[in-house]
């Protein structure tokens, strides 16, 4: 072999470990970025269930599947670019972006609080919500669609959050981070999901087992178990997800506030969370994540309060004057 070739080869050598050492140190940089985003992503994973609520069991599965791949086209198509733009361009834009989804989530989170404290008024003002849109849609796709919005927001606030703990860096090592972190994220939430939904038919299936005792009767026993609890458990991750939308959209705004200066209530909560969390030393990281989250939800609501009528009044009437402007001219 010529020594030439075995220098090619070399070279060759050093530039694979190099490119392993650079994979390996985007790997490091996604787990690490994805880890501080555990929040909105728990948060994703409890609102995403309530959509497939109410639908027959063969259509659960391909519901989730047409949000997980909505969830995706979010990130990568728009999300991933839009970040890296604005990172480049107008970092200034990052913070007032994610205050407005922080209101969309206050908005439609409060908007189902409404709705199971006065389901007449509320059906009155979805009706007119509707009306707005000019489109008889079956209610599948508009659960689809709802969901693939509120993914938007939660997906904006985890690439921000990934973006933000991204060390200084290469346009690409902030790429592939990025699309790592957006793929792992979706595979993880989506995943969860699927098999939250389809556990009742697991139980069933466990509950017809014909299989001898005793690992039959345990698992007729578990079966059982699982059926009963599925609704239960549907429901309340219905009520965390709606929760979650109103105290994450309420974080969003009280860190975008503290931002631009108004530092009194991101304070005050930390304050206050500091204090609770010290007089239960065994639990200090709950108790103050807690306190920080029961805050930032009655900021929330406060600011979803504001909105429905504020929606219903001027951004519908609005949107559909410019509904009928477009059709007059088209």
């Amino acid at each position: 072999m010529s020594i030439g070739l075995i220098a090619l080869l070399d070279d060759v050598a050093a530039l694979a470990k190099m490119a392993a050492a650079s994979l390996d140190d985007v790997a490091g940089q996604a787990a690490k970025a994805g880890s501080k985003a555990a929040g909105v992503v728990i948060d994703d994973a409890a609102v995403t269930p309530r959509y497939v609520v109410g639908f027959a069991a063969d259509r659960e599965l391909p519901i989730v599947g047409r949000i997980a791949a909505g969830s995706l086209r979010n990130k990568l198509l728009f999300l991933l670019p839009g970040a890296l733009a604005l990172s480049a361009l107008a970092p200034w834009a990052i913070t007032p972006l994610l205050m407005l989804g922080g209101a969309y989530l206050c908005y439609e989170g409060t908007e189902k609080v409404y709705e199971a404290l006065f389901p007449h008024q509320a059906h009155a003002h979805e009706d007119q919500l509707q009306a707005g849109t000019g489109h008889d849609r079956a209610l599948e796709d508009r659960r689809v669609a709802s969901a693939i919005k509120t993914d938007f927001i939660l997906s904006a606030e985890i690439m921000a959050i990934t973006l933000a703990a991204i060390p200084e860096g290469g346009f690409w090592t902030q790429a592939a981070v990025l699309a790592i972190v957006a793929l792992g994220i979706t595979v993880a939430v989506y995943g969860a999901v699927a098999l939250i939904v389809k556990a009742d038919d697991a139980g069933v299936a466990l509950a017809g087992t014909t299989a001898p005792p005793p690992l039959g009767s345990l698992g007729r026993g578990i079966g059982r178990a699982v059926v009963k609890g599925m609704p239960v458990l549907l429901a309340l991750l219905g009520i965390v997800g709606t929760a979650a939308m109103i105290w994450v959209g309420g974080g969003i705004l009280i860190h975008g506030a503290e931002t631009y200066g108004l530092t009194g209530p991101a304070h005050w909560i930390h304050d206050a969370a500091a204090r609770v969390a010290a007089l239960i030393p065994a639990a200090h990281g709950f108790v103050e994540w807690l306190v920080t989250a029961i805050a930032s939800g009655l900021v929330g609501l406060v600011v979803g309060g504001l909105l429905i009528p504020l929606t219903s009044s001027v951004l519908v009437p609005a949107w559909q004057s410019l509904a009928r402007l477009r059709q007059r001219t088209a």
